[in-house]
Order: C-alpha cells, then sequence, then structure tokens
C-alpha cells in the first residue's frame, strides 16, 4: 500500500535500516539513516567502499525494502508498497541510471528510449522519443545500437530513456564509472544541466570531480551519514572524503 505525504523533499527517508545476514555474520549496510534530498536539487553520495552507499540509493529509490523506518519518494510513502505498487512508481515516476548503460543489445537508441513508455502501457510517439533523445545530443545516431556507439553515448541514451518518463527523481548509481573523462563530462555536464531546469537528482558517485558538480554531497560511513557538503569544489571533497577513508 502506498499513501500520499506533505513534503517539500524528493525523498525523505526516516529511521532506515537494512542488514544483510543474521547473528554474528550480520552486516547493518544502513543504519537508521534520517536524511531529506531537496526536491529539484542535486545530491552526491560519497564514502568510503562498503559504506552503504548503493543500498541507500536503491532502498530510497524502492529497488530494495527497508528491514525498518519509513521511505517516501516524490510524496509518496513507498514503506508497505506492494510489488505491483512499486514496479508502477518506478515505470513512471523514477528514472534510474547505471554505470553499466543496462541498454538492450538489439534495439536502436529510439527503440531503447521508448521501451519504459511501452512497459507503462503507453504508445510512444515517435517525436515524443526523438525530442528527448535531441535533448542530450543524440539526434543523428536514433537509429544506431548500442555497439554503434561510444561509452558516452551509450550513457546518454540510458538517460534519455530514464528521463523519458518525466520522472519526478532521477537516481544515478556511478554514472561516469564506466565512462573516459571527455565523456564523463559531457554527461556531468547533461546532469547539471537538467538539475538547473529543476530536475530532482540523487547520485552515488566514487568521483569527488563529479560530486563537486552536485548542489550537495552527504557522507557516509558504515552505513550512516557522517558529514555534509554544499557548493563545494573538487578538492575540497576530496579532502572530506579522504578525511572519512582513513
Amino acid at each position: 500500500m502506498t499513501t500520499t505525504v506533505q513534503t517539500t523533499a524528493a525523498v525523505s527517508l526516516r529511521g532506515v535500516t537494512r542488514t544483510y545476514g543474521r547473528g554474528s555474520a550480520a552486516i547493518r549496510a544502513v543504519d537508521d539513516v534520517d536524511l531529506d534530498l531537496p526536491r529539484g536539487g542535486w545530491t552526491a553520495v560519497m564514502g568510503p567502499s562498503g559504506s552503504g552507499k548503493s543500498t541507500l540509493l536503491h532502498l530510497a529509490a524502492g529497488l530494495e525494502r527497508a528491514d525498518a523506518g519509513r521511505v517516501v519518494v516524490a510524496g509518496t510513502d513507498i514503506t508497505d508498497a506492494g510489488d505491483q505498487q512499486l514496479t508502477e512508481l518506478r515505470r513512471t515516476r523514477i528514472g534510474f541510471v547505471f554505470q553499466s548503460f543496462n541498454l538492450i543489445g538489439s534495439l536502436t537508441a529510439e527503440q531503447n528510449v521508448a521501451l519504459p513508455l511501452r512497459l507503462a502501457g503507453r504508445a510512444p510517439r515517435r517525436s515524443e522519443v526523438r525530442s528527448v533523445l535531441a535533448s542530450v545530443g543524440l539526434a543523428d545516431r536514433v537509429r544506431h545500437r548500442p555497439r554503434e556507439l561510444s561509452g558516452g553515448q551509450q550513457q546518454r541514451v540510458a538517460i534519455a530513456r530514464a528521463m523519458v518518463t518525466r520522472p519526478d527523481v532521477l537516481f544515478a548509481d556511478e554514472p561516469t564509472g564506466a565512462l573516459d573523462s571527455t565523456s564523463a563530462r559531457t554527461v556531468l555536464d547533461l546532469l547539471r544541466a537538467m538539475a538547473d531546469a529543476g530536475q530532482s537528482i540523487v547520485m552515488v558517485t566514487h568521483d569527488p570531480g563529479a560530486a563537486a558538480r552536485a548542489d550537495a554531497v552527504v557522507f557516509l560511513r558504515d552505513g550512516r551519514i557522517v558529514d555534509r557538503l554544499a557548493g563545494a569544489d573538487t578538492h575540497a571533497v576530496a579532502e572530506r572524503l579522504a578525511a572519512w577513508e582513513r
């Protein structure tokens, strides 16, 4: 079951906990986290390896269920949502971009972008799909398949696919992790333009340069929020991350 909640946050977590394993082998990947991620803002999540970054992202996006606490996404409390409700939410109100692109190799860029609309039961309009591809600079690549595109171009197709449903929140897990520096800069410029236009973005990254492009950075360690920075440059983000990795 989902319920509507009055909130100004794009994502709100209250007392959220996620544990893997049992007994002496139990690992608390996310530990009693309270966090509000602003609507219309870009927040980066960083931390040492094993800090719980990706688990936090998956909980916030409804890809995993919390063991305790409450999760509200775009004003909808998804804590007790059923599988079908979560599937519907992910198809219509949430966008995902991952490091590995997750494109279907047999489909063209245009067909990959249209797929979420088809899965949501909508008949995609060609003009709509091509407009989204044009917005990420790929108007001339609509008929190309993933193998005919560079890594940066594939990631831009993935972003277009995530944005075609006009999601309330875009979640990005290491979106530049598999890209060269030039392609990474292009993708980050695109995300920055989207955030400036009012898109809510939550991004996990290990790269201080990528995190510095966001409006704010949240740091995790051992499943807990330990620090925050706003408006910091790459050097400041790198220093703060190094401090928490010691």
